[in-house]
Parts: structure tokens; sequence; C-alpha cells
């Protein structure tokens, strides 16, 4: 209805934040792929239903209310928690890093379809969608999902020859340079990451595969990890921000 001061939408949570000593403001990714900030008014009392519908990760039915700066969540009911009742800490970390890309990537004032599904099912995949997942697979679909969805927001790597001068001979990675290097060009490029062959099929899998083929891959915890280090170079150089749900999973 034109004019209507309430609107409902569906919605994923990427985060919360204390308000006064009762309220939350919760960061939404509605399906259009806007963010929208609302109040949770007395999400943090005791017993609140609402905060326990709008965990981190969670899908939502939210009825909205439009206020003067943000607004205000009349109505919430959980569709799905992917993460589950009782996510382990490795689980939360891996998907707070997801939530944490999407909020970098999202706007309030632009709307992008593309963002809300592969971040719906990035997290239903880390949530064992597909299996339960070991450490090294969750560090891979999160580095899958990075690469992924800055690709789509224009920061695409090259990994078919070495950005600088064609030479499908690489051997070094740079996000600040765009993607692999030979090791000619790489000698002039500070902070280039030597990378082996199998490194590089691997970034060209998690650009080319999806998520639930990737949970059933066989890798290991070395390989995973580092892709998940060059992953977080890659966001953190070209969203320019820092990144600390991030830099705290790889400190772990």
């Amino acid at each position: 209805m034109a004019g209507s001061r309430t609107y409902r939408t569906q919605a994923l949570v990427l985060g919360k934040t204390k308000l006064r000593e009762t309220d939350l403001i919760f960061t939404l990714l509605d399906r259009s792929g806007r963010q929208v900030r609302a109040v949770g008014k007395g999400a943090r009392k005791p017993g609140s239903r609402l905060a326990a519908r709008c965990e981190i990760g969670c899908s939502v039915d939210v009825l909205l209310a439009h206020g003067r700066s943000l607004d205000v969540i009349a109505e919430a009911n959980l569709v799905a928690a992917p993460l589950g009742p009782a996510p382990s800490f490795e689980l939360l970390s891996s998907a707070a890093v997801v939530v944490e890309v999407a909020r970098s990537c999202s706007f309030e004032d632009a709307q992008d379809a593309f963002v809300y599904p592969i971040t719906e099912r990035a997290l239903a995949v880390l949530g064992g969608a597909c299996g339960v997942l070991d450490g090294a697979h969750l560090d891979l679909i999160v580095a899958a999902y990075v690469f992924k969805l800055l690709s789509h927001e224009g920061y695409w790597p090259e990994l078919s020859s070495c950005v600088a001068c064609g030479d499908e001979a690489t051997s070094h990675f740079s996000a600040a340079s765009g993607g692999l290097l030979c090791s000619s060009c790489a000698s002039s490029v500070p902070g280039a990451e030597p990378v082996g062959s199998s490194v590089v099929l691997w970034l060209r899998a998690l650009m080319s595969r999806r998520f639930d083929e990737l949970a059933a891959d066989s890798v290991d915890a070395g390989t995973a990890t580092f892709l998940l280090a060059l992953s977080h170079v890659w966001a953190a150089t070209h969203l320019d921000c820092r990144l600390r749900a991030f830099e705290f999973l790889l400190g772990c």
C-alpha cells in the first residue's frame, strides 16, 4: 500500500549492536541485497523472543516500521537457522567472516540481488547443509565465498596468466596487482606471495565450483588455511577496510 508505515521482508541477520539499556540495532540483508539497520526494542531483556530469533546468520521474516533514522522491528519470525541450535566455536568464527564481508559489500541505498542468495547458501553449507564440515573445509568455503562475492563486486582476480605480462607460467599471487604473477614480474611487486601450481588450481576452483562441490573435495588443512589467508588479503585490499572477524579467524 502506497504510503504505508510498515513493510515486510525476509532478511539475513548480519550483525547486532547494543543501543541503550535494553535495545539492539540489527544489521539485516534483505532479499533485494539492500542492507537494513533496524532497532529491536527490548531485545536485550531476559527471555526476549526477538533476540532468540535474530541470531547472526539466521534467516528471518520481519515486519518493519519506518523510523526517522532507523527502521523499527515490529515483528520477527525465524525462517531458518543454518548454523544450528548450538554451533561450534569454529563454525561461529567462519560464519562471522561471511557476515562481515557481506556487511562490507551491501549498502542501505543500493540493491544487489546477487548478495543475498550467495550469502544464504554459504551460511547453509558452513552449517552442514552438505554434511558436517571439518576446519579445512570451513576455511575453503569462506575463501570461496570471499573471492566469488568480490568478483561480483568488480574485483575479479586474474588467474589464467600473469596479470602484468600475460605469461602463463605463474608463481606468485598479489592482491594489489590483481592476481597471479610470473616470477620476473613478481620480483618488482612488494608483498607478492609465492604460490605453487596446486594452489593456483585451487584458486581457480574457488571461482568456478559451487560451495557444495568444494565441501565434498579433499583438501589438506595447510592448503585451506593458505587459501583463506589469500582471500583475506584480497578482501582487505579491495574493500579498503579492516576485517576484524577475518583477522580473528586467521589468528585462531
